[in-house]
């Protein structure tokens, strides 16, 4: 895809974004996290593995498996808030390092990560959460753990494309546990630092990489167990991950949206 038909497409999800978002008083942006240390945050690795030094903080960047050893076989974890948030907008940068570790260590494999929002329960290594994947290629997807969404689709190669431009509306997560993705519009990372932002309202959220909307869900939803129900989504802890690959991350940064209308969503 040439950069002029890119940039033409990328107007046109935005425009139709921007009234599917509808207009939100924005409030000033705040740092979410202080870049100098990760108060407000705590770590979470997996099988209780220890925790020191998976994330660490040095001029203002948090850096995952500094230390590390190339290639030696290190604990996927995650940097999650303390608090629960809802109706925001979120920005962050990040940045590949060059180490990779089991199981991505091999030179074929690519390095993932990912920003995770509307995090909910005990802590796990996958709890419930939507996420929006940074993993090379395919930063902007959509994973919907243990959770249920519902996006639109082009008919053909099932990426993200908005109903005004032909997309076709498809509901993923039948089951209160299981895994499930929908493919961005386009990947739009590129070398050295991205940034990625969350549009988050109500059970929607919308996701741009490098100031390009590369996905949208809706009716963002969660099992009740007390009720054996789904109901709405619309607020949880916000998480980064350390899944195998050395990553940074800076100028994370939240803004408080105003609430998303009664019946702005379905």
């Amino acid at each position: 895809m040439n950069t002029l038909l890119r940039s033409r497409l990328s107007a046109g999800l935005l425009a139709a974004i921007t009234v599917a978002v509808g207009a939100a008083k924005e409030e000033t942006a705040t740092p979410l996290f202080n870049g100098r240390n990760l108060d407000g945050w705590y770590v979470f690795a997996q099988d209780q593995a220890p925790t020191a030094g998976l994330f660490q903080v040095e001029d203002g960047v948090i850096h995952a498996y500094k230390d590390a050893p190339d290639g030696a076989k290190q604990p996927f974890g995650y940097l999650i808030t303390s608090a629960a948030y809802g109706d925001y907008h979120l920005s962050l940068e990040y940045k590949w390092g060059t180490k990779k570790f089991p199981p991505r260590a091999d030179a074929d494999s690519v390095r993932d990560a990912g920003v995770c929002y509307h995090v909910r329960g005990p802590d796990e290594i996958w709890p419930a959460l939507v996420e929006c994947q940074i993993q090379e290629g395919d930063t902007g997807d959509v994973w919907i753990v243990h959770t249920r969404a519902t996006s639109t689709v082009h008919p053909d190669n099932m990426n993200f494309w908005p109903v005004a431009k032909g997309g076709v509306e498809q509901t993923k997560g039948d089951q209160p546990r299981g895994y499930h993705r929908f493919l961005r519009s386009y990947c739009y990372e590129q070398p050295g630092w991205n940034r990625v932002e969350l549009i988050v309202r109500g059970d929607t959220a919308t996701y741009l990489v490098n100031g390009h909307v590369a996905n949208q869900v809706t009716g963002l939803k969660t099992w009740n167990p007390g009720t054996a129900s789904w109901e709405p989504l619309t607020k949880g802890k916000i998480l980064l991950q350390a899944e195998g690959a050395e990553i940074s991350y800076r100028n994370v940064t939240i803004a408080a949206l105003d609430p998303q209308p009664a019946g702005g969503a379905k």
